[in-house]
């Protein structure tokens, strides 16, 4: 095999790829990437069980055949040549020559035949979003996925198509966020569990135009998004996901309007006397034209008020800020409405078409002073 391409070329294709290079694997194979010429496109791929992604990039092809090289050895050199034309070159015994003006570098590689090729997956009837609409979907909930496998479920996102929608969902135990789409047409009824990791790396390659379309595929076992001449594949997560429409309530004792910046900023400033880990809640005391924020801790203490518009109760709640932070941040509302029921009940973030709903569970402050 010998091609020849631009350094910026082969670099962007295998960061593409390389984000699903396995860290710690016992076979050395998943630790390489693919390099595929031979149905006459230099196709780049990476796999590691769960998760595959493979890449088609411009070049020349002087003669075709395949190679798998150790992804780190391998984006290491390019990364570090000239910003000029390379030559990727191997021998029959696999020794890979890397030519990039004087330099020459030389790696094993292994046989093309060993590595794990991407499942197949049939391309019928595809659910077509924009990629601006899906990496904003995902910026919006990937939050608050569980950060462990204690519940597998937990660790992915749910999307639910029901005709001309898209609902995308994820949950921690602590919080809940739900994003609805509206597609431009109308699909069966699909609902799968798409893992977090598969969905952040995706963010990652995703340019985000708002002109250019991701096609999204399901079976049984595997959900496939093709964007520009990338395919990701990725095993979805098997179970049956949480009955969410069960835990969203519209019943409220206390509504309050609020400036979401000015929420923000005060929640963001009460962080900073509280220490990683710490436990410490924000008080929120609701009156009938203020909201009161207390924090108090070893690192001292803050009290602030902001202008609010209050329908119902008076109420005291408390909650640990960064769910709070962490929910409005991916608002993009300039005013937000909070829905809340006793100091026990959560709080309910959504706006009038209910396109986001953010749940979040109150902590209990009788200790705090």
């Amino acid at each position: 095999m010998k091609i020849v391409c631009s350094k910026s070329n082969l670099l962007n294709g295998i960061q593409t790829v390389s984000k699903a290079v396995p860290s710690k694997t016992t076979m050395s194979i998943l630790e390489c990437i693919l390099i595929d010429t031979r149905s006459g496109v230099i196709k780049l791929t990476a796999n590691d069980m769960e998760l595959g992604i493979e890449t088609v990039i411009d070049g020349e092809i002087v003669e075709k055949g395949m190679v798998a090289l150790d992804s780190k050895i391998f984006s290491d050199i390019v990364r570090k040549l000239p910003d000029s034309d390379i030559t990727v070159e191997t021998d029959d015994s696999l020794m890979t020559k890397i030519l990039c003006e004087k330099s020459k570098m030389t790696i094993p590689g292994k046989s093309g035949e060993e590595f794990s090729f991407l499942p197949e997956v049939e391309k019928n009837d595809s659910v077509v979003i924009s990629q601006f609409t899906l990496k904003e979907v995902i910026r919006q909930t990937i939050f608050s996925i569980a950060d462990n496998d204690n519940n597998r479920l937990m660790t992915g996102e749910l999307f639910e198509i029901n005709d001309d929608m898209l609902k995308v969902v994820s949950l921690d135990g602590h919080r809940i966020s739900v994003r609805k789409i509206a597609l431009k047409n109308s699909y069966e009824h699909k609902k799968v569990v798409v893992p977090g990791k598969t969905l952040n790396e995706i963010s990652k390659i995703l340019s985000g135009d708002m002109d250019k379309d991701v096609n999204i595929y399901f079976t049984d076992k595997h959900i496939l998004f093709e964007f520009d001449r990338t395919i990701v594949v990725s095993r979805l997560i098997e179970g049956e996901y949480f009955n969410i429409d069960q835990m969203l309530s519209n019943d409220y004792e206390t509504k309050v309007k609020i400036n979401k910046k000015e929420l923000l900023d005060c929640i963001d400033r009460a962080t900073v006397l509280v220490k990683e880990g710490d436990k410490k809640p924000v008080i929120i005391n609701i009156s009938d034209l203020s909201m009161e924020l207390k924090l108090n801790s070893t690192m001292g203490s803050m009290d602030e008020e902001i202008d609010i518009t209050k329908e119902g109760k008076d109420l005291m709640i408390g909650f640990n800020p960064k769910f709070l932070i962490e929910a409005l941040r991916v608002i993009d509302d300039e005013e937000v409405d909070l829905y809340m029921v006793n100091p026990k009940a959560p709080c309910f973030i959504r706006n009038s078409e209910e396109s986001y709903i953010y749940v979040i569970l109150p902590v209990n402050f009788t200790t705090v002073a």
